[in-house]
């Protein structure tokens, strides 16, 4: 679809809060343990991750770090699965009404969200309605019914006996992706549609500000998500819907079905430009971004302001923007550990157009491999943090806050040559502009602004910009220009 190419769409409208919105992606089991939980058999803390086993984060540990979380500049937490599971990333939901007892319950949700609230911070949740799990009662029924089960048409059966645990065959149910542990829904069966249809409901009237939905594009059916979409801003019109969709997401994006997508189509090209002289290729490959080949400025560039024009404007501001994720390898990791790049990235993930997300961790230079090592449990001793890219984040964050330009500006790339990019982000209330620089020398960049003085936040330092001005940006770094 060309950029001009909107004619036919239905005219999208995303939350408004979205478009200010900083969002901090938490894996709970992971993020902090209150010691309210008990008797649970669980890794020490800070052990290395481990598909199976649990390291006893919870919803409390969550409510006890909100002003650590709230001094990030983050005012939306979109968490990984929260409902009960067999499994520490709860993909595997035996119960869509409950919250994994181990994460401490409904009760620990209800406190969350209301303290979150207090804070101005807005709680998004992951829907998992492709598949559901062998604990999930309904699947239970037909291991020990068979045929005669009362939900027998709640999945796609093959051939009875079910064999939910004979790794020597395949399933002879559809499973997602061929794992046995997760039997697909049949979302054509009616009273499957209502099933998720209210579970939706439940949990947006129960007070979450939206849904993060897991594989989506494996329910292939617009009619489902419609109704999902009709239902949800029902209740709240301004509830956030975003879809795991890594590749091309106009089907979704039309104005019927999704507010935005996680945007993978940000990430590949932070890691090619800000990571291209130190990008662990194998464990990119290994990791979900896959193959990745290192970009010049131009390049970069062009791609980023493509990525702007993809979907209806409103859309693209919705988008959710992120380095990294659960799914892939930490950014510092899938760098080399190049610190400089990570920040590059982060400044960059800052100032561009859509909604950014922190995973957890990315903040303090947590590292991390494909899964599980992206997984690691959040390191609470301050001692081991880095805290330059910490205090970064808090600058840019701080920055977007109160910059119309940076939150819902245009985006202008101005001079791209090299390891040089310059962009303008421009507002009716004034326009933000940011040089980066990823040489490892000092460079003066021109930059394309209003003659005037600026705040570079990143420094603190009062800059008078002439006409044709140049600003000067060190080696491996950048400066964020808001007007004074």
């Amino acid at each position: 679809m060309t950029p001009q190419d909107h004619t036919h769409d239905a005219h999208p409208l995303t939350p408004d809060w979205v478009k200010d919105a900083v969002f901090y992606q938490i894996f709970p089991d992971r993020f902090a343990r209150s010691g309210r939980v008990t008797g649970l058999n669980l890794q020490p803390w800070g052990d290395t991750p481990h598909f199976n086993k649990y390291m006893g984060g919870d919803l409390w540990g969550v409510l006890e770090r909100l002003d650590y979380i709230q001094s990030l500049g983050v005012n939306a937490i979109y968490f990984c699965p929260v409902f009960q599971s067999a499994s520490n990333h709860r993909y595997h939901t035996h119960d869509y009404y409950q919250v994994d007892p181990m994460l401490g319950g409904n009760e620990a949700l209800r406190a969350l969200i209301d303290a979150a609230h207090a804070r101005g911070i807005r709680v998004v949740l992951d829907g998992v309605f492709n598949h559901a799990s062998r604990g999930f009662f309904q699947f239970n029924d037909l291991l020990e019914q068979g045929e005669d089960s009362a939900y027998r048409d709640w999945f796609h059966v093959e051939g009875w006996p079910l064999r939910p645990y004979d790794d020597s065959r395949p399933a002879n149910y559809a499973a997602w992706w061929g794992n046995r542990a997760l039997p697909k829904f049949n979302t054509s069966n009616a009273a499957v549609r209502d099933f998720l249809w209210d579970v939706a409901e439940h949990w947006i009237r129960f007070g979450i500000d939206g849904w993060r939905l897991d594989v989506p594009n494996e329910i292939d059916d617009d009619s489902f998500w419609q109704e999902f979409r009709r239902r949800v801003k029902a209740l709240n019109p301004e509830a956030y819907i975003v879809g795991e969709i890594w590749g091309d997401a106009h089907r979704w994006l039309a104005g019927d079905q999704f507010d935005g997508v996680m945007n993978y189509h940000f990430t590949r090209p932070c890691l090619a430009f800000f990571g291209a002289e130190t990008l662990d290729h194998a464990m990119n490959e290994r990791s979900g971004t896959g193959l990745v080949a290192a970009m010049t400025a131009e390049a970069f560039g062009a791609r980023m302001t493509e990525v702007t024009r993809m979907y209806h404007p409103e859309v693209v501001q919705a988008q959710l923007n992120l380095l990294d994720s659960h799914d892939t390898a930490r950014y510092l990791s899938a760098v080399g550990g190049d610190a400089s790049a990570h920040r590059l990235a982060l400044t960059f993930l800052m100032t561009y157009v859509g909604a950014p997300c922190l995973y957890y961790g990315d903040e303090i230079g947590l590292p991390g491999g494909p899964d599980p090592d992206c997984r690691r449990a959040f390191p609470w001793n301050e001692g081991t943090w880095d805290h330059v890219t910490l205090n970064l984040t808090r600058k840019l964050t701080a920055a977007r806050h109160a910059s119309p330009a940076l939150q819902r500006g245009g985006f202008r790339v101005t001079h791209a040559c090299g390891q040089h990019l310059v962009f303008a982000r421009e507002h009716s209330a004034g326009n933000a502009y940011v040089a980066m620089n990823c040489a490892p020398t000092p460079a003066s960049l021109p930059v394309d602004a209003q003659p005037g003085k600026y705040c570079n936040v990143l420094s603190g330092q009062i800059i008078t910009i002439a006409a044709q001005g140049e600003v000067d940006v060190p080696g491996r770094g950048a400066v964020v220009l808001l007007p004074v």
